[in-house]
């Protein structure tokens, strides 16, 4: 069952912390970690920075379903966000994910407030977000911050074909492999906080499925499989266990910043 936003934001402090050379924070002095907001400009970064809200982004947490206007976009600190296709039939199957690379709702940047699909909180972090209007106002004045959103949104439409393309042509346990792999590139941790019911949504296939496939991991002592998370032991065995798909994906994570 998804969360809807449980109000549990930062509250904004009238009198904003004082934006020193170089570093980069929000309005109530919260460091800035997202790869967008730091790689723009510094009088791109002061125009949106003033409507900067900063938001924890618990498991689960809805960023947006098929059903509603785009009202926020979310840049990501920490955690990782899941880019889903939901069918008529109740299954949603994972399109891409968004880390700390990246934004949710880059779609407002071009103009369009309607997207179909599910965006929503995987492995809990924390961010912040901009509101649709407020964004708009930012984006009028902010060349750079235009170019990073439009940019990140082609190479995120990448990430989605190449997903869509794995998920149709490769077994569970080179998916479940690529996964991994890229869930690891935007937390920079070992452990993941993960279930095998959410990779089988995740992944589109059943946790059957999904339990063989990481039992053949944790056989050759590339991952070990605690209950609720998944640490990896051996990222370059994964690597090798992984189809091709993630060394196109890799491609794109020099583009966007990571590893």
């Amino acid at each position: 069952m998804r969360e809807r936003f449980s109000g549990r934001t930062r509250p904004f402090q009238a009198k904003e912390s004082r934006l020193l050379d170089g570093e980069r924070t929000g309005p109530t002095g919260k460091p800035v970690a997202n790869k967008i907001l730091l790689s723009i400009s510094d009088a791109d970064y002061r125009r949106v920075r003033p409507y900067l809200e900063f938001v924890d982004l618990p498991h689960h947490f809805s960023l947006h379903e098929p059903s509603e206007k785009l009202k926020f976009a979310y840049f990501l600190n920490r955690g990782v966000a899941s880019i889903v296709v939901a069918t008529k039939g109740g299954r949603d199957v994972e399109a891409g994910v968004v880390g700390r690379e990246g934004a949710i709702g880059t779609e407002l940047a071009v103009g369009l407030d309607k997207i179909p699909l599910r965006e929503m909180i995987q492995i809990e972090g924390d961010g912040f977000r901009v509101s649709a209007r407020e964004l708009k106002i930012a984006l009028a004045n902010a060349p750079d911050l235009q170019m990073q959103l439009s940019r990140y949104a082609v190479l995120q439409g990448m990430q989605v074909a190449q997903t869509a393309a794995c998920n149709r042509l490769h077994g569970v346990e080179q998916r479940l492999a690529r996964w991994l792999l890229m869930a690891q590139d935007r937390l920079d941790d070992g452990v993941l906080p993960i279930t095998h019911d959410f990779l089988a949504i995740m992944l589109g296939t059943d946790r059957p499925s999904v339990s063989l496939a990481a039992a053949a991991l944790q056989e050759n002592n590339v991952i070990q499989y605690n209950r609720g998370s998944v640490k990896i032991l051996n990222r370059k065995k994964l690597e090798s266990f992984a189809c091709v798909c993630y060394r196109v994906v890799q491609q794109l994570n020099g583009e966007l910043g990571l590893k």
